[in-house]
């Protein structure tokens, strides 16, 4: 047996001979440290620029752009020294580490700084520190709260959704004539953006005056068929416009489920005299609730995001009585010019978001355990 000197480590590579001596390591861990180092003093230098609190900076934040560059490339050869073939290894997945920090971390960092801030575009005074003025706003914005308790109806109708879609799940997986063009059909809804969604069927089918929709409800006696003008009606007829958008997207998670489904199980089932109903209820049913409850949940996080069709139908009226948090910070942006408090308005939501998809997580674990 072959003995490894003190000082030296075998990293297990590909042939278990590479050895790493501990100078590359300190090596290594000192690239690390000089990189990071010089990274964060970059990044504070910079943001106490920004900030008018230090005078050395500069005037735009590429400098500090070129320095994480350099911190990467850094960090990818610090990784190289250190552990030999498994650092080449981590080269494969260190761009999309870097990249996720950068698109996604650090501008939700960077928004929070924003948040503190009272920063109006049409001011000429510019950014200025408001410390917690903004989340004082908040928790009185009868508009933000109205915001929220829609969310709540938006989100229960993805229940209705969801039942929707089962319904078309097992129709399409039945054997009918025409099975394919349906499949196809029904996906076509998916396709659209919800923009021309709402363009087509809110501002053309659904238009009061001259409407297919509007006239056939003339015909069937609603004397007034203005399905935007009362908050009920205008609410229901948002959650309809996105149900048609959304159900092929569940519908085609369930049906590829029901796809995979073990054919001898099925047919064990019936000839035990088990009835459809008993089919699927017993069997069918729980052994898609694993995408089932992939389907709710992702239907969920793009329910959580809707904006798009309330923006272009409604503006969030009347009265607020469709408006979505989504559509409800666009205008805190588009009319208000209001960046402090519409990024303090997207840091809560993306708190509230968090904390209920985790909880809808465990408990959707919890639920399938138990069935």
């Amino acid at each position: 047996m072959t003995s490894v000197p003190s000082g030296t480590t075998e990293p297990g590579g590909q042939f278990g001979f590479l050895r790493i001596s501990a100078e590359r390591r300190r090596l290594g861990r000192t690239l690390i440290v000089a990189g990071t180092l010089g990274l964060v003093a970059a990044v504070l230098f910079q943001s106490l620029y920004a900030a008018n609190v230090s005078s050395i900076g500069f005037e735009t934040w590429r400098p500090v752009l070129y320095t994480y560059i350099a911190w990467a490339v850094i960090l990818g050869t610090a990784q190289v020294i250190m552990r030999g073939e498994d650092g080449q290894k981590a080269l494969f997945v260190l761009p999309a580490v870097l990249f996720t920090v950068l698109m996604a971390i650090f501008p939700t960092v960077f928004g929070l700084y924003i948040a503190f801030t009272d920063w109006n575009l049409s001011s000429a005074s510019g950014r200025q520190f408001n410390g917690l003025d903004n989340l004082r706003s908040l928790m009185q914005d009868a508009f933000f709260w109205n915001a929220m308790l829609n969310m709540v109806y938006y989100v229960l109708a993805v229940l209705v959704q969801y039942a929707i879609a089962w319904g078309l799940a097992l129709l399409l997986n039945a054997e009918i004539r025409a099975r394919k063009f349906f499949r196809v059909a029904f996906l076509m809804p998916f396709m659209l953006s919800p923009v021309a969604v709402s363009w087509m069927i809110g501002k053309s089918i659904m238009e009061y005056r001259f409407g297919p929709a509007a006239t056939l409800a003339r015909l069937l006696g609603w004397d007034n068929p203005a399905f935007f003008a009362s908050p009920w009606i205008a609410r229901l007829s948002i959650m309809a416009m996105d149900a048609w958008v959304s159900i092929p997207f569940i519908t085609i998670l369930l049906l590829a489920g029901l796809q995979a489904l073990p054919k001898e199980l099925l047919e064990a089932a019936r000839v035990d005299g088990a009835n459809k109903w008993q089919t699927f209820w017993r069997i069918i049913f729980p052994l898609m609730l694993p995408v089932s409850t992939t389907a709710v949940i992702l239907r969920v996080i793009f329910e959580l995001k809707l904006a798009d069709i309330v923006i272009n139908m409604t503006g969030g009226g009347p009265g607020g009585a469709t408006d979505t948090v989504s559509s409800f910070i666009f205008r805190e942006y588009r009319d208000r010019s209001n960046v402090g408090y519409g990024t303090m308005l997207a840091e809560v939501y993306f708190v509230f978001i968090a904390i209920f998809i985790a909880l809808l997580l465990r408990l959707a674990g919890r639920w399938m355990r138990n069935a």
